[in-house]
């Protein structure tokens, strides 16, 4: 996209609600699984950040170290979400013809 195409969709805002609506299906397509403990603990997050999936091995909890499995936990929510931004990031800028998109523009995600 060149700066006269950005132009034209800050003058056409149905153009920029079209380009971000076609944004939000693509990422919402978004899954990434993050995990933690070798493997032990695996979360898998959509593009709104949404958990789809948690899977805690046996081994994990047979322990019965809480604050540790708690820690396995946010450790691989943490991954998956890093993922689900690498992803998110990538759509931007693939969208926007290689261009950053602003820090912040997203909230929490970008």
């Amino acid at each position: 996209m060149n700066l006269s195409d950005m132009m034209e969709m800050l003058r056409n805002p149905q153009a920029m609600q079209a380009r971000m609506g076609e944004f939000r299906d693509r990422t919402a397509r978004i899954e990434a699984t993050g995990s933690s403990g070798g493997g032990m603990v695996r979360i898998t997050l959509n593009g709104s950040l949404d958990m789809l999936s948690c899977v805690i091995s046996p081994e994990a909890v047979e322990s019965g170290d809480i604050p540790l499995l708690q820690d396995l936990v946010r450790a691989a929510y943490n991954d998956a979400a890093g993922k689900v931004k690498e992803s998110i990031q990538r759509e931007l800028t693939s969208g926007m013809d290689g261009m950053p998109f602003p820090p912040g523009m997203l909230g929490g995600l970008g």
